[in-house]
């Protein structure tokens, strides 16, 4: 098993990466090791999830995917991927209410770093209930309802090692996805708001140059909304991949053929490789009534961003009510950037565009690349006490935290 993340740019420093194969030995191992982190798909850019003994894998765990349809929800194993999750529960006649960019990400580290979709909530924010392994070894299960839940799903891996979560279900839908062209990006600021809510779930592709590469709009067949056109843009005729350079193939369908909601909510299929590979990411969420005004500020740093940028994505996100979430709260527009594979070029980006968005108060994704003053990053949690009461309560002697977690949690 690899020592570094996905992208590559972190090698972890844990000493040791176990892989169990049931709960009972992840169980005795946990009790038995001094610091333990769960390592989850490795799609993210930063040390959120390195530990300073030792990290855990669940891959090899029962990829259990149990339907309740009495409760229309379904319980999945910690190590399952959402791409495997979808088939199964399309076949079965459901859906979730929402998908990454990537399939390939698995269930429990997207929603302990609050990865999202578009539009509809962040990924967990359909969890109704987390099991995890607690610091004695013991498995703790957290219910909607209980004391401490929105603390608890969206937990940074700092809580416990997660070995199933219990997810809202639906009805299987499908879904058409169409793309435009030629749109303005000065327009785009402008009319933010609206291009968002011209379907079910829309991103903006843009390099910050005078125009926005591409509109990708996802609309739910279901719903009875018909596409419509979208001023000032051109529908394509062709299929593109929001990458330059890369392969349209790696893309899931498009040109408003209809098909299974797992299969047009994400960007990208499960059988290729994600976006472009190598990569770094960062994002950056705001609220959502300052979204144009953000969008006209980063790009009037264009001239520094543009030379280390493969591409950057706009979507936006329904407030939540998880205490880390970085949409907490309020509706937010996410600003998303993927930078070529060299972070010491990167970085000094990065600090740039963090400067220029501090005054729109913005969050970072807990799992990309971000350089933000901690006590900055602090200020902008409100529940971040209350989390941090929940942290000494759960993990008292600090067996699943780490130099990340001491960084931007425990301020110390």
């Amino acid at each position: 098993m690899s020592n570094t993340n996905w992208a590559g740019n972190v090698t972890y420093q844990a000493r040791q990466i176990h892989s169990p194969e049931s709960v009972a030995q992840l169980c005795r191992l946990v009790a038995e090791t001094r610091h333990i982190r769960a390592l989850g798909t490795g799609h993210t850019f930063n040390t959120i999830a390195d530990s300073p003994g030792d990290l855990v894998s669940l891959a090899k765990l029962p990829p259990a995917i149990e339907i309740d349809r009495d409760r229309s929800t379904v319980t999945v194993g910690g190590g399952v991927r959402y791409g495997d999750l979808a088939v199964a529960l399309h076949a079965a006649g459901y859906a979730l209410h929402n998908m990454g960019s990537l399939p390939h990400i698995s269930v429990a580290g997207a929603c302990a770093t609050g990865t999202h979709g578009s539009g509809t909530g962040n990924l967990p924010s359909a969890v109704a209930a987390v099991e995890l392994v607690g610091p004695d070894g013991d498995l703790v299960r957290v219910e909607r309802g209980d004391d401490a839940f929105e603390g608890s799903v969206l937990a940074l891996g700092a809580l416990g090692i997660v070995t199933h979560l219990t997810l809202d279900i639906e009805p299987t839908f499908d879904v058409a996805q169409y793309i435009y062209g030629g749109l303005e990006l000065a327009d785009a600021a402008q009319r933010l708001d609206q291009l968002m809510t011209a379907g079910y779930s829309v991103s903006l592709f843009t390099d910050w140059g005078p125009r926005v590469e591409q509109l990708w709009v996802k609309h739910r067949l279901d719903t009875g909304a018909e596409p419509r056109p979208v001023p000032g843009a051109v529908l394509l005729d062709r299929a593109v991949h929001p990458v330059p350079c890369m392969q349209p193939e790696h893309c899931t369908e498009q040109l408003g053929v209809p098909g299974p909601w797992h299969e047009r909510l994400p960007h990208f299929r499960l059988a290729f490789t994600p976006s472009h590979g190598a990569e770094i990411q960062s994002e950056y969420l705001l609220p959502a009534h300052l979204g144009g005004q953000a969008l006209t500020a980063v790009a009037e740093l264009r001239d520094l961003i543009r030379p280390v940028l493969l591409i950057s994505e706009i979507r936006t996100i329904t407030a939540d009510d998880l205490w880390l979430s970085p949409s907490y709260r309020r509706d937010s527009v996410a600003v998303h950037f993927t930078w070529v594979d060299d972070t010491a070029a990167v970085l000094p980006v990065v600090a740039a565009v963090e400067e220029r968005l501090a005054a729109f108060e913005a969050r970072p994704h807990w799992g990309k690349l971000f350089d933000m003053d901690p006590a900055a990053l602090r200020s902008r949690y409100p529940r971040l006490p209350d989390f941090t009461r929940l942290l000494g309560e759960r993990d008292p002697d600090g067996k699943f935290r780490n130099d990340f977690i001491d960084r931007y949690i425990s301020g110390s």
